[in-house]
């Protein structure tokens, strides 16, 4: 029996245990995976039907599903994602700087909603320690899928600082991702989403497209936004990053907006994640794509929790998607789920 066999099994106990706890669990299971085994799928499963893939940003993705980032913050597992059917894999957010994050417990389920609620606080072992795994990982010749790495700002460096912050991490990373992102619009870390600023923007693009385009290739580069932007002020600064040379932009982060819930929220802060985001994230890929055409690459995140949700984010203008919290929610069989799904009909 398979994993995503045993699920509907598993799901009532991993549920019984603490967030954090039951994440931790089922990532160290992964990473033990990923030490022994490539994931490297045949060209007959599902995940890497040619009628699936997508080519964009010079890149050439088997299929059209992402794993988002903060699942996999330090890269241990990605062998087992590419096993699972993930199209390309985002990981991070990593940060120039080793940090711990917030003080526990920060993760929370919201069940009867389907949704998560984060304050992680980016807790990361730091771009070196990310750069010596992504060195070895490469060396076995791994992914076979684009790997995307989102880089954040150490909490202890200043938002003067900022751009110097993003450009150590790129430094040290870049040559290792297939495309790199610009997390901007993280709520937990102080002061953070202040930089989604047209000027803040221009300024850490600018400060990373200097190396960047010092590689023999340089990297796509990707701007994440919050969804708890105004309209406007995000397409300002879609625009402002298309103009420092972004390939794109990923919309969108979590919400720090709890109105309409079922669950209780008192008390709770951070990021609100799974189906409550859809309406408003997919809202604002919309207006971005309408705003930009049709070039630039958008890849859609937030409340994707069935073939419904990853529909209504390509009608929207995605041209890729990335799921989290229906992954958690769903488990093991929801890529290959959704991918049934998008897959052309014969």
């Amino acid at each position: 029996m398979t994993l995503p066999d045993l699920w509907p099994h598993l799901r009532p106990l991993a549920f019984q245990l603490d967030p954090e706890v039951s994440h931790d669990l089922a990532l160290r299971l992964l990473s033990g995976w990923s030490r022994l085994f490539a994931g490297r799928l045949p060209a007959t499963d599902l995940a890497r039907d040619p009628s699936l893939a997508v080519n964009a940003m010079g890149l050439h993705f088997p299929n059209p599903i992402g794993l988002a980032a903060g699942l996999d913050k330090n890269g241990t597992a990605v062998p087992a994602w590419q096993a699972l059917g993930f199209g390309f894999v985002e990981v991070g957010t990593v940060t120039a700087l080793a940090q711990p994050g917030n003080p526990k417990p920060r993760l929370f389920r919201l069940t009867r909603d389907e949704a998560l609620v984060n304050r992680m606080g980016f807790n990361n072992a730091g771009a070196e320690a990310m750069g010596r795994r992504l060195e070895r990982l490469r060396a076995r010749g791994l992914p076979e899928v684009p790997l995307g790495v989102n880089l954040g700002k150490s909490k202890v460096t200043s938002a003067e600082q900022a751009a110097g912050d993003y450009r150590r991490s790129f430094e040290r990373l870049a040559e290792l991702a297939d495309y790199v992102v610009v997390n901007v619009s993280s709520p937990n870390t102080p002061g953070l989403r202040d930089l989604q600023r047209v000027d803040e923007v221009t300024r850490i693009l600018d400060a990373i497209q200097t190396p960047n385009q010092r590689l023999g290739k340089p990297r796509p580069i990707l701007l994440k936004l919050a969804p708890d932007l105004a309209d406007e002020d995000a397409i300002a600064c879609a625009q402002a990053a298309l103009g420092a040379g972004c390939a794109g932009l990923i919309l969108t982060n979590t919400t720090i907006r709890f109105e309409g819930l079922e669950s209780s929220t008192e008390g709770l802060s951070g990021g609100l994640s799974g189906r409550p985001l859809l309406a408003r994230s997919t809202q604002l890929l919309s207006r971005v794509r309408e705003a930009v055409g049709a070039d630039p690459v958008l890849i859609g995140v937030g409340g994707i929790m069935d073939p419904e949700g990853a529909a209504a984010k390509l009608a929207a203008g995605a041209d890729l998607i990335q799921v989290y919290s229906g992954f958690i929610y769903q488990g093991p069989a929801f890529v290959r789920r959704l991918l049934k799904t998008l897959k052309p009909r014969d």
